[in-house]
């Protein structure tokens, strides 16, 4: 077995300290890969909201729509109003 001296420990020592560093370096780069992929997801979120918000619009108009389709073609066929929903 190796005699375990100064000098061995020293060259341990520095080489922890430079994976201790590139494992820092790393870890940086994973945060500012997580913050961007935070900041698409919020992105993506504002996104759907509006989409939501869009939708929600156009199933009102729609409604809408259909209820004075259904009252045109009541007062045209002169027949009482029959609602099947």
């Amino acid at each position: 077995m190796a005699e375990v001296t100064n000098e061995l420990m020293y060259e341990l020592m520095k080489r922890m300290h430079n994976q201790i560093s590139d494992l820092r370096s790393d870890v940086g780069e994973v945060k500012r890969e997580l913050n961007a992929m935070r900041g698409t997801l919020v992105s993506m979120q504002s996104d759907i909201h509006n989409i939501y918000g869009v939708t929600a619009r156009h199933d009102d108009r729609l409604e809408r729509i259909e209820r004075r389709l259904e009252l045109r073609e009541m007062a045209e066929a002169g027949l009482p109003f029959h609602h099947d929903r």
